[in-house]
Order: C-alpha cells, then sequence, then structure tokens
C-alpha cells in the first residue's frame, strides 16, 4: 500500500474518521465529569492552536483504499509549556490509528513524523499527556524515549492524567 503523510489544517475533512473516533474511544474509556462526557477534550482548543503560525501541524497518514484514500493514523502538534530552557515545548494531542490498522507500526511512525515537524519548527523539548485507561498509549511512549511524570510501576488508575516529556534532537 502507498503511504500518503499530509500536514493539512485541523478542521479538514480528511481528519473527520479521527475526531468521530477519538471520541467513540474516550467516552468508552472515561466515565463523565460533572456530566460532560470525556470527548468534550476534543473540542477543549479551536482548530488554530494547530496552525503552523501558531507553533502547530496536524498530520493525516493515509493508505490506497477502495473508494480512496484511507485516513489510517494521524495526531498533531501545539504550542505547550515552557520547558526547563524556558523555551517553549511542542504538546503533541490528538494521536490516533484507525482500529483496523493497529499494531502495524503506524502509530510509532506519526510519532516520530511528529517529533521531527517539532524539531524543524525549532522546538527543544515534547510534552504530552494520555489517560491512565490507555495502556497501549503509555507503552508506545516508554518504547520511543519518552519520559514519564510518574512512577510506570505505580498502578495509575486513580490518576486523571499521565504526563511524559522528550527533548527534541536538533533538527537537519
Amino acid at each position: 500500500m502507498t503511504e500518503d503523510v499530509r500536514w493539512v489544517a485541523a478542521d479538514d475533512p480528511v481528519l473527520r474518521p479521527l475526531v468521530e473516533d477519538l471520541a467513540r474511544e474516550y467516552d468508552a474509556r472515561y466515565e463523565p465529569t460533572d456530566g460532560v462526557p470525556s470527548s468534550a477534550e476534543l473540542t477543549r482548543y479551536p482548530p488554530e492552536v494547530f496552525a503552523p503560525e501558531r507553533g502547530g501541524a496536524f498530520l493525516a497518514l493515509l493508505e490506497d483504499g477502495d473508494d480512496g484514500p484511507l485516513l489510517v493514523a494521524g495526531g498533531a502538534i501545539k504550542r505547550g509549556g515552557a520547558g526547563t530552557d524556558g523555551r517553549p515545548r511542542a504538546e503533541l494531542k490528538r494521536m490516533w490509528t484507525h482500529p483496523d490498522r493497529r499494531r502495524r507500526g503506524l502509530a510509532g511512525r506519526v510519532l516520530a513524523l511528529l517529533e521531527q515537524r517539532a524539531a524543524d519548527l525549532g522546538y527543544t523539548g515534547l510534552e504530552l499527556s494520555t489517560g491512565a485507561r490507555q495502556p497501549e498509549a503509555v507503552a508506545l511512549y516508554l518504547r520511543h524515549g519518552w519520559t514519564p511524570d510518574f512512577d510506570p510501576g505505580v498502578p495509575q488508575d486513580a490518576a486523571a492524567y499521565l504526563r511524559f516529556t522528550k527533548a527534541v534532537p536538533s533538527a537537519g
């Protein structure tokens, strides 16, 4: 299959399967907070925060499908908090792999592409958070050299978010 890497706007229609599936996934794994479904997280940031001119980027990884390009994985970066050097970190958001395409290395590919884009944009550090009920995400980040801001040996069920950081290698 041919792979197509596209950097798109956060509200590009090609991302609709990503947003819809993440909403289903979040609501299935997590209870509502004060009556607000977990999928509300997907509307927390307006599309502009993922725009290149604001230090962001949104990746769509597509493969050839029977009816044209099929979105198989994606993710985004936005400007995050300040790192220890005082410079802003890139924050990874919206990591997703199509349910029928999991366990094929696509999430690792998306992660590497986002890390490279962050380097290209001049970031020196990365940050992200994931939920405690996403052990496959925790395993992915640990496998790819991310540093947990928590003890991975302790059960994390009560944690709302599990934070990770990573240095960005120099671009070039």
